[in-house]
């Protein structure tokens, strides 16, 4: 496979989509197989689109709406980035499911019919890139619905679209379709097999609670009484304030782990309601025993390298190209501490090309790996030469 990375600037939508077709098919010296976009959210994401199709009508693209960009070289909120990859030992298709709100299941469904039905023998390592708009919820069940649909021969890799944590309006991809309340895959069909690796850094720093009211993304209840108290009750412990008027300071460091085996998955809480509900990123369980994690910068950094060498390992093989997705959760945590992050994936991955964005929760499901729909997780998808 070989794989080429752009990114531009330009603020002209319909401009930065010609620049982005034109330099990754100048790099690769023949139109890409499938290229993967991601862009800030000021974006006009049709006129890209519209831009990158006329310059190339028959690559598949897909992608979607972010909350920071970046490459081996660049980063930064407001960029748009591509990654074209293409080869003889490698077929895609695309595909998208609608109504993610209403029918998780029935959109996996979708997304899955539109998969290739028999794959030739030769390309027997089945993955596919996987972005959904995270506003309309339900990631975790669409990651189980796409493993149950494929009869778990699949890994997939991906994160919600973004819009800055401004939780407002994110959108998704498909060729020049784009798309709100919906999740759309690109599928990868290899003779060498794409590397994943997961990993977050936090650890248990409360004692365990029980979920025992929660609807949707509200946290409603944990043992019986107002979950926001959980949180008042751990910040008096650390000698911290917690503003129920402006909890995120808080809740970006003191984030919910709901036990999953021998780690936990993350989720963000965003805002407390009147009535003393946590409002989560992505729902929480009833019945689920979660706590209150930490992490710090180093643990963050450590993460990223682990995830890349998980990733790595997977691939058994020299990368060719790397997708690097990360939480907007972290990026505003750390700050300019993020940098460190980054520059230790882009420093790891100096030969190859890299790009990736921050996302509203990452996905993963691959052999070995912590899976399932993530917050602040540090997820890396290696291809093959």
């Amino acid at each position: 496979m070989k794989v080429s990375v752009v990114s531009t600037d330009l603020q002209d939508s319909a401009a930065a989509g010609e620049y982005l077709a034109a330099e990754v098919q100048k790099a690769l010296e023949k139109p890409p197989g499938a290229l993967v976009v991601f862009a800030a959210p000021q974006h006009d994401h049709q006129a890209m689109l519209s831009s990158i199709r006329s310059r190339l009508p028959d690559t598949i693209v897909v992608g979607a709406s972010s909350a920071g960009e970046f490459t081996n070289v660049t980063s930064g909120q407001g960029l748009a980035c591509a990654m074209g990859l293409v080869g003889d030992d490698v077929i895609f298709s695309s595909s998208f499911g609608r109504n993610l709100s209403r029918d998780a299941a029935k959109a996996a469904q979708e997304i899955v019919s539109g998969f290739i039905d028999t794959p030739p023998s030769r390309f027997p390592f089945r993955s596919a890139l996987v972005m959904a708009d995270a506003l309309a919820g339900h990631a975790d069940i669409l990651v189980d619905q796409l493993t149950l649909a494929t009869a778990g021969q699949y890994q997939f890799f991906g994160g919600g679209a973004g819009d800055n944590a401004q939780f407002q309006k994110t959108t998704v991809f498909c060729g020049e379709d784009v798309l709100s309340d919906a999740a759309v895959a690109l599928e990868i069909l290899s003779s060498k097999p794409v590397g994943v690796g997961v990993s977050h850094g936090w650890t248990a720093a409360s004692k365990a609670y029980r979920v025992t009211a929660s609807e949707g993304m509200r946290v409603i209840s944990l043992n019986g009484f107002p979950a926001i108290e959980a949180f008042e009750d751990h910040a008096e412990q650390l000698g911290q304030t917690l503003d129920r008027e402006n909890p995120l300071p808080f809740f970006l460091h003191n984030i919910i782990g709901i036990e999953a085996g021998p780690d936990h998955r993350l989720r963000v809480p965003l805002a407390v309601d009147a009535d003393g509900a946590v409002v989560c990123a992505a729902e929480v369980p009833r019945g689920s025993v979660l706590r209150i994690m930490r992490t710090s910068t180093a643990s963050a950094v450590s993460a990223a390298k682990d995830a890349a060498d998980a990733a790595l390992a997977a691939l058994g093989g020299s990368p060719a190209g790397a997708l690097f997705f990360d939480c907007v959760a972290t990026r505003l945590r750390m700050g300019d501490e993020f940098a460190s992050e980054l520059s230790s994936l882009q420093d790891r991955f100096s030969d190859v090309p890299l790009t990736g964005c921050n996302t509203h929760g990452q996905i993963a499901r691959a052999e070995g790996q912590f899976s399932g729909f993530h917050n602040c997780t540090a997820v890396v998808c290696v291809f093959p030469e």
